[in-house]
């Protein structure tokens, strides 16, 4: 299995400044926005890009987390996945929500994600930020802002490290050897 890097420390701190400022740029500045990390890795991404709000706008933007374990479309095949608590402190309802989530693939978390919020209020408008897009989606989502496009054959993996989790920052694509007719799994 190989690895190759796409993004470093300071490939990752560019993108979320640029997502900021698309943010800015897109709602006219921050008043009345929400961000909602999808947990684990959207969590530390929403901070991130809260605190470049800060440095851009000089506001402090709500950040929430929320758990998709049990709006999951696959909850029956993963019965004992762990499900963590989802953290909502401000009514979502009448503001824009920025969705922060680390890799897009076929759409399936966000789907649960915008599931998972409706529990929570009826935003005015749900947006969707991410560190890396793959492409290879099975639903009708598109991310707002993007950090990276990646095209991706569906047997690699993206790799999201984060200091805060991983203890360093880096994305990488994971290549699997794909298994030929002629080769014999063994």
């Amino acid at each position: 299995m190989a690895e190759a890097e796409i993004l470093d420390h300071d490939g990752m701190r560019r993108s979320l400044m640029r997502i900021a400022h698309e943010i800015i740029e897109r709602n006219h500045g921050v008043d009345n926005l929400v961000l909602v990390g999808v947990r684990n890795r959207g969590v530390p991404l929403s901070r991130r890009i809260r605190d470049n709000l800060y440095r851009v706008e000089n506001v402090s933007v709500p950040v929430g987390m929320v758990d998709i374990g049990l709006y999951r479309d696959d909850w029956s095949q993963r019965p004992f996945a762990r499900v963590q608590p989802t953290a909502i402190e401000v009514d979502l309802d009448k503001r824009v929500v920025i969705l922060v989530d680390d890799v897009l693939f076929t759409g399936r978390t966000v789907r649960a994600a915008m599931e998972a919020l409706a529990d929570y209020g009826r935003p005015k408008a749900i947006q969707l930020a991410v560190l890396i897009d793959r492409g290879h989606r099975e639903l009708p989502i598109r991310a707002d802002y993007v950090g990276k496009n990646v095209p991706t054959a569906r047997t690699e993996q993206v790799r999201v490290w984060l200091q805060e989790v991983d203890g360093e920052d880096r994305v990488f694509v994971e290549k699997h050897p794909e298994i030929n007719g002629d080769e014999q799994k063994g």
